[in-house]
């Protein structure tokens, strides 16, 4: 699975931003798709996820002001994020946690998209 993140940047506290998660095959047949982040210093901490059958879930850090979501006619995982604060700032990472025909359970990253919020 190959992932492409795009939409990241620059913006003010309270602010809005959306980021995008493109697969190369249908998300349906992923078993999970999240979002990570890794702040300067910090551990990566997984943001959201969104199941293959649509559920949800947010860190209780996000809860109320991100929120994940799919089109599976794109292939491609949203994360709306709104009132953010300069703690979120970090990489953004996408993921993908695919369970394959061997029954093994993988997992696969794009690339980082940054956002930076500004106090």
């Amino acid at each position: 699975v190959q992932l492409q993140a795009s939409g990241g940047g620059l913006v003010q506290a309270g602010g809005s931003l959306r980021i995008s998660c493109a697969a190369s095959r249908s998300i349906l047949r992923i078993n999970a798709m999240g979002w990570y982040r890794q702040a300067p210093g910090k551990q990566r901490e997984l943001v959201a996820a969104i199941t293959s059958g649509g559920r949800t879930n947010h860190a209780d850090s996000v809860k109320g002001r991100f929120t994940i979501s799919r089109d599976s006619a794109k292939n491609t995982v949203y994360l709306q994020m709104n009132s953010l604060k300069p703690e979120d700032t970090a990489v953004y990472l996408c993921n993908a946690y695919l369970v394959e025909s061997d029954y093994i359970g993988r997992n696969y990253w794009g690339q980082g998209t940054e956002i930076t919020v500004s106090s």
